[in-house]
């Protein structure tokens, strides 16, 4: 990467057509990135959700672009999109038994630096594709690819405002985005290179892999949620002096 370069603008048709096309790139891939900062803010008062998207935003592009100028060589290594398609379905799973209502009353408030922690892991994961694609559109020009990685924060900070505020009203809406995080870590860990090498992965395997992602982040979430239900009645039972029928003895 030539430093020299972010200095170099000339605008002609062959510059502006690459920052058209890194505007198109940011505004197609910014969607997984906006799911998990709305999903990581949803639970934090009211006050503080600017803040966390701005915070974790801010923090995510920063580290994006350190990454950028290795991340290419990183995708080629064994096990690292494994990892981060492992880290990813956690995330999923996370998000969603704290963000979706449960008839144990209303949860606990997560902190800001919870949510802008969760931002930062959740979105350097995510956007290993549009690191290399901005990184391709840019053409080795340092000042492109800056520009690249900078414009996407007000993509993503707008997007999760709006979606945060969709969950608050359509609470189903977090199952969705739960879905989306367990689709796109599935898919990372059956693309990785180890996999690919030892498993023929063929379209509908897939396909196939990446609805299992889906499907499982919701089910490990569901009954995550179930036994945190079935722990607070009983913790309330025994409060109340009422015998727990787990401990019943013969």
């Amino acid at each position: 990467m030539d430093w020299g370069s972010v200095f170099d603008i000339s605008f002609n048709a062959s510059f502006l057509t690459a920052v058209l096309s890194i505007i198109v790139i940011d505004l197609v891939l910014a969607g997984d990135n906006a799911v998990v900062i709305a999903m990581a803010v949803r639970n934090l008062p009211p006050g503080q959700r600017n803040r966390g998207i701005l915070l974790g935003a801010g923090a995510a592009v920063t580290l994006r672009i350190a990454a950028t100028f290795f991340v290419s060589q990183l995708l080629g290594l064994t096990l690292v999109k494994l990892a981060g398609g492992a880290a990813i379905l956690w995330i999923g799973v996370k998000l969603f038994v704290d963000g979706m209502p449960d008839d144990g009353g209303k949860k606990e408030a997560g902190t800001l630096w919870q949510a802008v922690k969760l931002i930062v892991i959740a979105d350097i994961t995510l956007s290993i594709d549009n690191m290399l694609a901005v990184g391709g559109a840019s053409h080795g020009n340092l000042f492109l690819l800056l520009f690249g990685l900078t414009v996407s924060v007000p993509f993503v900070v707008f997007t999760s405002n709006f979606l945060s505020r969709l969950m608050d009203r359509y609470p189903a809406i977090i199952a969705l985005g739960a879905a989306i995080l367990g689709k796109v870590g599935a898919d990372m860990i059956v693309t990785d290179p180890m996999v690919t090498r030892l498993v023929h992965v063929s379209r509908p395997v897939e396909y196939a892999t990446q609805a299992a992602g889906a499907a499982g982040v919701l089910l490990v979430g569901r009954l995550l949620m179930a036994r945190a239900a079935r722990a607070a009645r009983q913790d309330a039972g025994a409060a109340a002096g009422v015998p727990v029928a787990a401990g019943h003895r013969g």
